[in-house]
């Protein structure tokens, strides 16, 4: 049976900066708690989404450093060396169906109490954590030196990402899990320094994310940003026209922008 020709435009290739997708398909990154713990069955799912015909699959959110540990959830890790070989399993099994790989990096930030790590949680402000389940944690406000670390944790998983063989990593600021978001939102940042105020000065560490993250793997790997656009809480929360904003001022940074609404329920 013909295509209808309505349909042609999803299977055009799409080029994502140095990379090219061989349709519009496009899984995005989606947790399944399988994470660091089953590696072997991630590795499958995401094979057989490639198998489907998908252009692009995506990881999860995959932890970049130990101070941003949400556990009892089950996340993929990119800590540290030593997670190379697993986070490259499923780059492969994606590959092997003719599909690009993503992956996500994130610092969950103010969302993370750090059950596991027992590291002292850190956002934009000193706040009570935003988990979950509301966890009794306090994460202490970030100053310029660990602005710098999480740069570099950053950094070091964009370049991990990369000798894995992902062809796509994402900067992540969305969802009040994406560390980043924290310091976009006025409710989580009333900084006074030069990450705090102005919308220039809340997207700023966005800003040197995205680009230390293209700086490290741009030539081989298509940066990606996903951004939520909306709490769905009017001015007291991040709110589409200030997202609207925020994309305008960051432009053509990434490669490619995968927007969503920051309530789960919606």
């Amino acid at each position: 049976m013909a295509r209808d020709p309505r349909y042609d435009i999803l299977f055009e290739p799409v080029q994502i900066g140095p990379v090219r997708t061989k349709n519009r398909f496009y899984q995005v990154p989606h947790c399944n708690g399988m994470g660091y713990r089953d590696a072997t069955a991630l590795a499958t799912m995401r094979a057989v989404k490639a198998e489907g015909g998908w252009g692009v699959v995506c990881t999860e959110q995959v932890e970049i450093h130990p101070s941003g540990d949400i556990a009892p959830f089950i996340e993929l890790r990119n800590w540290d060396e030593q997670d190379v070989p697993m986070l490259a399993r499923i780059a492969d099994a994606v590959h092997a169906h003719d599909a690009l790989a993503g992956l996500q990096l994130a610092h969950n930030g103010m969302n993370a109490p750090n059950l596991y790590s027992r590291e002292i949680p850190m956002g934009p402000q000193d706040l009570p954590v935003f988990s979950i389940f509301n966890d009794p944690v306090q994460a202490r406000a970030m100053d310029k030196e660990d602005i710098r670390n999480l740069r570099r944790w950053h950094r070091n998983g964009a370049l991990r990402a990369k000798r894995a063989g992902y062809d796509i990593v994402y900067v992540y600021a969305g969802k009040l899990f994406g560390g980043a978001m924290f310091f976009l939102s006025r409710r989580f940042n009333n900084r006074s320094d030069e990450y705090g105020g102005s919308l220039e000065n809340r997207a700023r560490l966005l800003k040197e994310l995205i680009e230390e993250t293209k700086d490290a793997v741009g030539g081989t790997c298509g940066v990606a940003c996903r951004i939520s656009v909306d709490e769905l809480l009017g001015e007291d929360g991040l709110h589409a026209a200030e997202a609207r904003d925020i994309i305008s001022h960051l432009a053509e940074l990434p490669d490619l922008w995968d927007v969503n609404i920051a309530n789960f329920p919606a």
